[in-house]
């Protein structure tokens, strides 16, 4: 099982440059063009969907508790468009990235996942928001670049770590089968079993090849490529891909 080794720091890092990117891209859209990777989407729904959710990731991490936030997220998202919506997204922007930048990673915060209530976790996941909507965005320009390498790995990560494991999959939870995904351009790989609900990340450094072990689904492709197509953003065609699809498409949360 890969293992990313990102710290805070450099997910916030990464943060900073996927948001200016977005930023750039947004900018440059007419804000009522369509975003081709979320059908039936704008430049202008787009940019309000991730800066409501900045809104709400500021408002809850700062409570140093691990109870769900009495105001949720659905909340955030049917406030009013705002007059000027880029300015409005730069301070959303401006704040959630102050905000996670000044708290101790291990400060107690609230997440949805099975993963430990630390404000680190809000690190990783508005790295990746962020990287995805940034995709979303090039592409209602017309020019979509790939997710860095090393940060596209660690998004694969997020989906198999977090995503899948609370149950955040777009396919019924009635698949069974071993999925392994390689990310050529980067030498990670993952091994996934399916059980109904159930997944588990299995070890590739233990793992043997045997009937119990043999995947179901294979599945190689640059980083990027991976993480695009977890999200639902670019078909399974994009990858090499060999063995059973439907086991593939359990994996899928986007």
């Amino acid at each position: 099982m890969a293992r990313s080794g990102f710290t805070k720091n450099m997910w916030l890092e990464a943060l900073t440059a996927e948001g200016l990117a977005f930023r750039a891209a947004a900018g440059e859209a007419d804000l009522a063009a369509p975003v081709p990777s979320c059908p039936g989407w704008t430049v202008t729904n787009l940019v309000h969907h991730t800066g409501s959710i900045y809104r709400y990731v500021t408002a809850h991490v700062v409570r140093a508790v691990t109870t769900d936030p009495e105001k949720r997220l659905l909340a955030f998202m049917e406030e009013p468009l705002a007059e000027d919506l880029l300015a409005w997204w730069d301070e959303a922007f401006g704040r959630l990235s102050q905000t996670l930048e000044v708290l101790e990673e291990d400060m107690p915060a609230w997440n949805w996942a099975p993963q430990a209530k630390r404000a680190v976790f809000w690190d990783r996941r508005m790295a990746h928001e962020t990287a995805i909507h940034r995709w979303d965005a090039q592409m209602a320009i017309g020019r979509g670049e790939p997710i860095e390498a090393r940060l596209a790995a660690d998004g694969v990560a997020e989906v198999l770590d977090t995503w899948l494991p609370a149950g955040r999959r777009r396919a019924p939870a009635s698949v069974t089968g071993l999925a392994a995904l390689d990310a050529t351009d980067i030498e990670q790989n993952w091994v996934i079993r399916l059980r109904g609900e159930g997944i588990a990340l299995l070890d590739t450094d233990t793992i043997f090849d045997d009937d119990e072990h043999r995947p179901t689904v294979t599945a190689s492709g640059p980083a990027s490529d991976l993480d695009l197509a977890l999200w639902g953003r670019v078909g399974l065609d994009v990858l090499d891909v060999a063995g059973d699809e439907n086991t593939l498409e359990a994996l899928r949360v986007g």
